[in-house]
């Protein structure tokens, strides 16, 4: 499946990168101040941690992978589905639905191509329903497994965010001089563990999510309308009628004009 690099998720980072650390720079910070190594590993390596304890094995070695995923989202071609149907239940109508075994070689999508082969092969109507809507729902159990990563580590990282800043001044109160300036200086730097925890959850881990479960409904979308497409080949509906009902199922800005 062809994939596309999403802009909105490219652009929402930069612009809260540059919000969040752009204000900070206006204030009269410094960048290098927000670079402290122990606050950083605590956040990062205490989320991934927590991450690995309450994680199948075999979600998080796809971890990158689904990471990508959110970058580049695959482009579901609603447009190609509804053409491919309304063309094949043209042929079935003035040729039968057997003829159909000549042309599904055309059909290049793996799922459309699958439900096709139930149909041509007599699959009962009911049991084409069925496979179609269990499948669905397997395919969306699967996505929230690596969702729920996502939502984890962004449950988990301000909490690491806590237990670093916590940790950062229990050292600096124990160590703590009579100079009061360095005080208020590793007390401001016990703080950056926290800024991390929440920086990273909200800015990269939960809007992962959320870009995620986009992904799922636009394939949830695209598996109803290749299913609906084909049981409706099947009961024999005249294609113009198929054309109209497949593009109303889809949002606004996708239907076709021409219908």
């Amino acid at each position: 499946m062809k994939k596309k690099l999403d802009i909105g998720t490219l652009a929402g980072l930069i612009l809260g990168c540059s919000a969040i650390f752009g204000s900070f720079l206006l204030e009269g910070g410094q960048l290098s101040a927000l670079m402290l190594g122990p606050a950083m590993i605590i956040v990062f390596g205490g989320t991934f941690a927590t991450a690995m304890i309450g994680t199948p094995m075999e979600v998080l070695k796809k971890f990158f992978v689904t990471l990508r995923l959110s970058l580049f989202t695959p482009l579901f071609n609603y447009k190609m589905v509804i053409d491919t149907v309304v063309k094949f239940s043209m042929i079935a109508r003035k040729e039968g639905l057997l003829v159909l075994e000549k042309h599904i070689t055309e059909v290049k999508d793996p799922y459309l191509y699958k439900m096709f082969r139930y149909m041509i092969d007599g699959v009962d109507i009911t049991v084409l329903r069925s496979i179609a809507d269990t499948e669905a729902e397997y395919v969306s159990e699967r996505h929230y497994k690596y969702i729920s990563l996502f939502q984890r580590m962004g449950g988990y990282s301000p909490t690491m965010g806590i237990i670093g800043t916590v940790m950062g001044l229990i050292a600096t109160l124990a160590n703590a001089g009579e100079d009061p300036t360095q005080l208020i200086k590793h007390i401001a730097g016990a703080f950056i563990a926290t800024l991390w925890g929440v920086f990273m959850a909200n800015i990269i881990w939960l809007p992962i999510a959320d870009k995620l479960k986009s992904i799922d409904e636009e394939e949830q979308m695209y598996m109803s309308l290749v299913s609906a497409g084909v049981v409706s080949i099947q009961e024999g509906e005249i294609p113009s009628v198929i054309r109209s009902k497949l593009n109303s199922m889809l949002p606004k800005e996708l239907q076709s004009k021409e219908v």
